[in-house]
């Protein structure tokens, strides 16, 4: 494991063997585990997604924060069959070989989506889960869905789909985060797997839908969190949610896209925190 500094916060980077899947991720902080979980967009990581949130949460907490299998510097087995069975067998697996028994989830995403999942699974073993910009109940595919499936790799196309589908606010997409995340989205095989995962019919990558009847049965304390403007997975979604979890909250930031952990970073990660934190 190597350590490192984001924004002056002591961060590890290191890898482990999880259910066999070799797994890179990052850690920060002390006290109760949280394991933040990213989305599926292309060049996506752990470190893209959560950069600007995993110091402030490790303040409070150990944050831990994987590359989902098939995503990030995770290593990616040849005979992988890519569905959310898989990326929830996978997080388990991380958990366990952490020796972590209980925890909270923080999802993006896709990662909001495992989070739903692992919470049927074992309920007892997550203590609360933060759900953003997740997939759920009245999920449909998007105008912003469809232009993350329909991504063909160049600088120009990462711009356009960042600016276009990600932030209100497009002067935040910098010609530096274009950089990386359009760098990401080729590195090593990993175009070819995004596209496997999602159009490839061995994978069942886009098969994310869940019942009412699944969703009223989560007892999980769930923090809902969308962005208004919301072009990926629309706000009616946590909305509707929000009708069916038993034991749900629900924050929407205005002005904020798909990327409210980036969008408004401090305000999320303090949301969060406090979240969390309350008994």
């Amino acid at each position: 494991m190597t350590a490192g500094t984001v924004a002056g916060i002591a961060l590890k980077s290191g890898t482990i063997d999880a259910g066999g899947i070799l797994t890179s991720y990052l850690e920060a902080g002390a006290g109760e585990p949280v394991i933040m979980l990213h989305g599926s967009g292309p060049g996506v990581s752990a470190m893209a997604n959560w950069q600007h949130n995993i110091g402030a949460l490790s303040q409070r907490f150990r944050v831990l924060a994987p590359d989902i299998v098939g995503f990030g510097a995770t290593k990616r087995p040849d005979d992988i069959v890519y569905s959310l069975r898989t990326w929830t067998d996978h997080v388990w697996a991380f958990l366990d070989a952490h020796d972590i028994e209980k925890a909270a989830i923080v999802g993006n995403s896709l990662g909001g989506r495992i989070a739903l999942q692992m919470a049927t699974d074992q309920p007892d073993r997550i203590t609360k889960m933060v759900l953003m910009g997740a997939p759920g109940v009245g999920m449909t595919l998007t105008e912003g869905l469809a232009a993350l499936r329909a991504y063909q790799p160049s600088h120009d196309a990462m711009r356009d789909l960042l600016r276009n589908y990600f932030a209100v606010d497009p002067t935040m997409i910098t010609d530096d985060l274009v950089a990386i995340r359009y760098e990401a989205s080729v590195a090593d095989g990993a175009y070819e797997e995004y596209r496997a995962m999602f159009f490839d019919p061995r994978h069942a990558g886009s098969e994310l839908g869940i019942t009412e009847e699944q969703v009223r049965a989560i007892d999980t304390p769930a923090l809902l969190v969308h962005g208004r403007e919301d072009k990926v997975v629309r706000m009616q979604v946590s909305v509707t949610m929000l009708g069916l979890l038993p034991n749900a909250d629900l924050h929407v930031f205005s002005k904020c896209g798909h990327w409210t952990q980036i969008e408004r970073a401090d305000e999320f990660s303090a949301l969060v925190a406090d979240y969390l934190a309350r008994p």
